[in-house]
């Protein structure tokens, strides 16, 4: 894990994708006086910094961070910003004739920061992309859902050169809690992608343990409390709780997007037989088929009655 250094750098960030956590990041990075543009696919020309163009933003920033749905989109934002992710000129432009915060003398030439949940074999494939404009390409996966994000508690999960996360770091530690260098970009976002099958797991067994016992007249403050001094007691059932007392199922990470991750997980190598992965990947899938699909995961609670 990495120390919290100063916020005194000279480098700019873009967001490309302000969903449920780049919005979040890019405000703070705003706030910070760092942000150097944001952009979405459906247009939010009120948000800070915003640019009509994903090129536009990579174009004035040191560093672009996406943050999207998953591979396919990923790989529309990197065919649209390659043009601008050419190593710096000699006359200290970013090879756009814009300057660039960190002096394009050097000839370092841009960063860019895939925070997006993806598969190893994407991941390689967009690296050798961006490093093939002469820039540089750094796995960053995290962990924490909107409200870890709005308390600057996200926890990356940093993949690449060390040399690069140090670079990068100063900026990432504006919105995160910690940081840890997890080896290969590979490896990071197949850590990622395992963090997200427990997840599912423990939220599939905690929406059945509580439905066991609603079922039988125990009530909701009753079960948590006693859960509390359980050693299967976990962070995902403290998140949860008052969600799910409450039937409040607005998204903090949505069944759609766990679908997602989890099918992902079900195609990385030597992954394909796991029983767990299997059950609860189609128990997210019948959650999206019932309509659940822009909820918060733990709706997967009302398919059980």
């Amino acid at each position: 894990m990495f120390a919290p250094p100063s916020h005194g750098m000279k480098k700019t960030i873009g967001v490309i994708g302000l969903g449920i956590i780049g919005g979040v990041w890019a405000r703070h990075y705003n706030d910070a006086g760092v942000l150097a543009g944001a952009w979405n696919r459906t247009a939010k020309t009120d948000f800070p910094k915003w640019k009509p163009s994903a090129l536009d933003v990579a174009r004035g920033a040191d560093v672009t961070q996406i943050v999207v749905a998953d591979p396919p989109a990923v790989r529309g934002v990197l065919d649209a910003i390659l043009p601008a992710l050419g190593a710096g000129e000699a006359d200290g432009t970013n090879g756009t004739g814009e300057t660039s915060g960190t002096g394009g003398a050097s000839g370092v030439g841009k960063i860019v920061v895939q925070s997006s949940t993806i598969d190893p074999a994407s991941s390689a494939e967009f690296k050798r992309l961006v490093e093939a404009r002469g820039a540089r390409y750094l796995e960053a996966p995290f962990t924490g859902s909107k409200p870890a994000a709005e308390q600057r508690k996200t926890i990356y999960y940093l993949g690449g050169d060390e040399a690069l996360i140090a670079e990068v770091e100063p900026l990432l530690s504006i919105v995160s809690e910690a940081r840890y260098r997890i080896g290969t970009n590979e490896q990071a976002s197949t850590l990622k992608l395992a963090m997200n099958l427990n997840l599912a797991g423990v939220m599939q067994a905690l929406a059945e343990a509580l439905t066991m016992v609603r079922k039988a007249g125990v009530p909701d403050e009753l079960f948590f409390k006693v859960f509390k001094q359980n050693v299967g007691y976990s962070g995902t059932a403290a998140l949860k709780e008052p969600k799910l007392r409450a039937g409040d199922f607005s998204p903090q990470f949505s069944v759609k997007h766990l679908l997602k991750d989890l099918r992902l997980a079900s195609r990385t190598e030597g992954c394909a037989d796991f029983p767990l992965l299997d059950t609860v990947r189609e128990c997210v899938f019948h959650a999206e088929q019932a309509g659940f699909a822009e909820e918060d995961f733990s709706a997967i609670v009302k398919l059980l009655g």
